[in-house]
């Protein structure tokens, strides 16, 4: 019986996370939308390259912390076996 109720409290959990998201997308900006579908090729030029612009720099910086915590995930690994094996904190 209690974990019937458990599975029951974590599908409700689980369907109210997946459906939490829904309302923020469909506040778009309206003004940005207007101004964007109103405008000629050079703004639509310069919104693309803004966006490559916001989106490039933190990807990059992204990849670069990953490949950082990779290369030093065994830095305080103990491989080293020999006296000072016996003296713990």
């Amino acid at each position: 019986m209690q974990t019937e109720k458990r599975l029951r409290w974590c599908s409700l959990v689980i369907i109210l996370l997946i459906l939490a998201p829904l309302p923020a997308f469909s506040q778009s900006c309206s003004l940005c939308y207007t101004q964007a579908a109103a405008s000629g090729a050079r703004f639509i030029a310069a919104l693309r390259s803004g966006i490559l612009v916001l989106v490039i720099p933190p990807m990059f910086m992204s990849v670069g912390i990953t490949v950082m915590a990779y290369r030093k995930r065994n830095q305080f690994h103990q491989t080293d076996v020999g006296e000072e094996a016996d003296q713990s904190w």
